[in-house]
């Protein structure tokens, strides 16, 4: 419990600025459980192996990817993980949320499944368009 509070209140010292809006007070909804990880806060010095060896000591990693810029080729500051079962993954997060990686806190959560694309609005008409 007190390391869940700890965790909001890193997240909001370090995600608000004085000129940014105010922004609802509900938290995100929770992502149901899935053997897909999202890693924020990570160090722009983080590769995707250097991930894969952080998550690794908890379960069989899949795959490791830090999403980086593609000018710069430096990390965006979050990633994914994808372990084998959904059990590794709670221990991944158990283990891995709140800690140091790369001289940077980390947090660790499951990955929100990616919304669908939204439905191009086609014009009825009676001739059917490829």
């Amino acid at each position: 419990m007190a390391a869940a509070v700890a965790r909001q209140g890193f997240r909001r010292m370090f995600s608000t600025s004085a000129f940014s809006p105010s922004r609802s007070t509900l938290p995100p909804p929770k992502a149901d459980p899935s053997p897909n990880l999202f890693v924020s806060g990570l160090s722009k010095r983080t590769t995707s192996e250097g991930l894969r060896k952080a998550f690794e000591n908890f379960g069989r990693v899949l795959h490791a990817r830090v999403v980086t810029d593609h000018n710069s080729g430096y990390s965006k500051g979050y990633g994914f993980v994808r372990y084998e079962t959904i059990e590794e993954a709670t221990r991944g997060i158990e283990g891995m949320d709140g800690k140091f990686l790369d001289g940077w806190v980390i947090f660790a959560e499951y990955a929100r499944p990616r919304p669908p694309p939204p439905q191009e609005q086609r014009i009825a008409t009676d001739t059917p368009q490829f």
